[in-house]
């Protein structure tokens, strides 16, 4: 199969033959359709979010099934696919109670195997994780359902249990903060997006965005507190660095929740944080990472009955020869929307 492999931090992906995948027992293997290009892979080609070497990327996928392991009852081959990016094994304690994305035994493409920037991946675990690809939703945005848009789901709903009419501040206009945004307008929230890209914000206010801020030029916490008469009831942080880490708690209100979305890592990973705003405004922090693949059928529901369009994520279809390039751009500011391989013989 064709991949592309990292090989050193931070140096380009070789882009070559390597060999095909076999289904583990459990597991299947699948024919990529599309891999989105995540800054997750970024953590990864920098090193700050160190992986065994060399090593495919890639775990924002969907795909066809193409040879399925000793064990597999639920998917045939020809099955069109999404899978979380968290892969549980559905056995353990943990996954008996719902909470797969805190399966010890998890398997996660790109990180401790072998990713989606390949035409094949093998995906273990597969009765427990795959859901099959709606047949109106095109697999470049399906992509976006193995961990952006279903990550912001989880966040919104799962943990700060967002409610029509609240104000929800996100902080962030990447493709974690505009799947927040367009969520959580169909959820019924009001929303202000912080950014220090005027351009991304104004992309998220065409999304329907109710105020953007610029944090590059203002307080943004303050900002957020004005526009939304006290401060937001929930803030999603999607960068998982100090600065809006901070600001995303300072904005909001009373009883306000913040959700971490952001993966803090290298410099971040330690942050101080204003722990006289917690206490004062008896706030929530919750952390959260990706989603357990059983709540796929509500996002669904949501986004077939709403009608949601959520392709406006999708601003790059890529060649796999173009990974390298997008994932060195994270490391200044990114254009808006993410861009998505579906290229993956050029």
């Amino acid at each position: 199969m064709r991949a592309a492999l990292l090989t050193g931090y931070r140096a380009p992906l070789e882009i070559g033959v390597r060999p095909d995948p076999t289904p583990p027992p459990g597991g299947v293997v699948l024919r990529v359709l599309a891999c989105g290009i995540c800054r997750s892979d970024w953590h990864v080609w920098t090193g700050a979010d160190p992986v065994r070497l060399p090593q495919i990327p890639g775990h924002e996928y969907c795909g066809e099934v193409v040879a399925v392991g000793q064990g597999v009852s639920q998917w045939k081959l020809g099955d069109r696919v999404i899978a979380p990016f968290i892969l549980a094994c559905g056995h353990c304690p943990a996954c008996s109670s719902g909470r797969q994305t805190i399966c010890p035994d998890q398997a996660l493409p790109g990180f401790t195997q072998d990713g989606a920037y390949a035409e094949l991946v093998a995906v273990p675990f597969a009765d427990t994780n795959l859901t099959a690809l709606p047949p109106w939703m095109e697999p470049a945005l399906a992509a976006a359902m193995g961990c952006r848009v279903t990550t912001a789901w989880h966040a919104l709903t799962g943990r700060a249990a967002i409610a029509p009419g609240e104000w929800l501040a996100v902080f962030g206009a990447g493709g974690v903060g505009l799947s927040v945004t367009m969520l959580g307008k169909a959820l019924g929230a009001k929303v202000v997006v912080v950014d220090v890209i005027q351009e991304k914000l104004d992309y998220a206010m065409r999304l329907g965005a109710e105020a953007g801020v610029n944090a590059a030029s203002t307080d943004a916490a303050a900002a957020v507190r004005d526009l939304t008469g006290g401060g937001a009831d929930v803030a999603i942080e999607a960068l998982g660095i100090e600065e809006t880490t901070v600001s995303a708690l300072k904005s909001l209100g009373k009883m306000g929740r913040m959700v971490q979305v952001g993966m803090p890592t290298g410099a971040h990973a330690t942050m101080p944080i204003p722990m006289d705003a917690v206490y004062s405004g008896q706030l929530a922090v919750f952390g959260t990472r990706g989603m357990p693949a059983w709540r796929y059928p509500s996002l669904l529901s949501l986004l077939e009955a709403s009608q949601l369009d959520l392709s406006p994520l999708i601003s790059r279809r890529v060649r796999l020869s173009d990974a390298s390039a997008e994932l060195s751009a994270f490391d200044g500011p990114t254009p808006p929307g993410v861009a998505v391989i579906t290229d993956f013989l050029s």
